[in-house]
């Protein structure tokens, strides 16, 4: 994963792929709260990203950016996006000496003082040399991504490439292991992580004389490309969680129009922050399918249980740690709290009683699957042959009510009566629409 931080790019490409050729220059950068200077600037950064990423393949598989934040509906397969994090924002000395120790311990096992000879040679002249705790502490990084393995217990350590499960495997398995990985990247959240294993998969594929466009026999269609983008800050905040350590960023209300603010280092520049600078204990993070959103949830010093829109989250550092006893003590205030949350609601509880009508004259039941697959913790209770009663306690209803609405005239709200008087005003309402004129 990224070691920088790489907000401006994130919001630049979300702004890009939802909102398409809409914007001019001055609109766009407008938007994202930067100059027109560094919208271009970061414009170039991101072809020169695709350039490198391509440049061990032919021509006509090369892609320009354009094609990269084209909507295509058959391509989805590819996530629109993801090639920010195979670019992983490096710095270039340090993008350019991961390569080679990755390079040098595919073929054989090296020790450090080796890798550390290997990369004084092979450096660029203008770059500077790596001394020996560079070289160990690139090492200790790349053992924690499991990229490569320590192959002896003595000192001096010897290291090799982690590449055994690949090596093994047969084409017909490797194969198996492609559409595996494919479905499952597909179909599960998180899904960067998914996806840079079948980009892996891929290439070796390619080694061994498979086109990998033949092998993609599944095609996926998402609504929410950029949930990706927020995926992140996922594994930051999930460090932060395991280390029990508070966390520090520059919250942008995704309600505002400003989607991005830049750090003020030179001060004939300086502006005021269009931002909220927060500190929080990270908690939880939900995924709420219905909208395609992350939301952090953690416990706030002065305002206690505190909820942010993930994407609008940047700058993000890691803080203080606290104690054990006191990160279980909110966790499970939260936990009571959200123990009827649909989603991420924190009110009071409200219990919905609903009827639905089973579908006439059709072999499957998806009416009745869905409330199955979808119901949570709700109670189903058979009624009649056409009908079923469904029942759950939720805190309050502004989570469940778009769920509830998208049955249509499948379900009718029983109680409460004060939300039941909604939906037959909503009705009403769209009933009017389609009124003889």
């Amino acid at each position: 994963m990224a070691k920088e931080s790489f907000d401006k790019e994130i919001q630049f490409l979300r702004m890009l792929s939802l909102a398409g050729g809409a914007y001019s220059r001055q609109q766009s950068a407008d938007r994202l709260g930067i100059s027109v200077h560094t919208y271009d600037k970061t414009l170039r950064n991101l072809k020169e990203m695709v350039t490198v990423l391509q440049q061990d393949l032919p021509a006509e598989q090369g892609t320009e950016l354009s094609e990269w934040l084209r909507y295509n509906y058959y391509e989805s397969a590819d996530p629109l996006l993801l090639f920010l994090f195979r670019a992983k924002s490096l710095k270039e000395t340090e993008s350019i000496r991961l390569t080679l120790l990755l390079t040098a311990l595919q073929t054989q096992e090296r020790t450090a003082k080796d890798l550390q000879d290997l990369c004084s040679e092979q450096m660029p002249a203008d770059s500077p040399l790596p001394d020996e705790k560079t070289i160990r502490g690139d090492l200790k990084y790349l053992e924690e991504v499991g990229v490569i393995l320590r192959v002896n217990e003595r000192r001096p350590y010897r290291y090799k490439a982690a590449n055994d499960l690949i090596d093994q495997l047969t084409d017909d398995q490797l194969l198996d292991l492609y559409d595996y990985v494919d479905v499952i990247a597909n179909t599960q959240i998180p899904s960067v992580q998914g996806y840079l294993l079948r980009d892996t998969l891929k290439k070796v594929l390619r080694k061994r004389g498979f086109n990998p466009e033949a092998t993609e026999t599944h095609r996926y269609k998402y609504n929410y490309h950029s949930r990706i983008l927020d995926e992140a800050h996922l594994y930051t905040i999930f460090g932060a969680i395991q280390q029990r350590r508070r966390i520090q960023f520059l919250y942008l209300s995704p309600k505002k129009g400003m989607n991005y603010t830049s750090q003020n280092t030179n001060p004939l520049f300086e502006r005021e922050s269009a931002g909220i600078t927060d500190s929080i204990l990270p908690l939880r993070v939900v995924y709420d399918h219905q909208y395609g959103r992350w939301y952090l949830i953690g416990h706030h010093a002065r305002m206690g249980i505190k909820k942010f829109r993930m994407e609008g989250l940047t700058q993000i550092e890691e803080g203080e740690p606290v104690e054990e006893d006191e990160y279980t003590e909110k966790l499970k205030a939260l936990e009571a709290q959200m123990k009827n949350s649909w989603v991420t609601d924190t009110n009071r509880a409200v219990k919905v009683a609903v009827r639905f009508y089973n579908p006439s004259g059709s072999g499957a039941n998806f009416i009745r699957e869905r409330v199955e697959a979808q119901g949570q913790w709700g109670v189903i209770t058979e009624e009649s042959d056409s009908t079923f009663l469904y029942e759950i306690e939720v805190n309050e209803i502004y989570e469940i009510k778009p769920w509830l609405r998208s049955f249509g005239s499948s379900c009718e709200i029983l109680e409460p009566r004060w939300l039941r008087k909604q939906f037959i005003a909503e009705w009403k309402e769209l009933r009017s629409y389609y009124e003889s004129i």
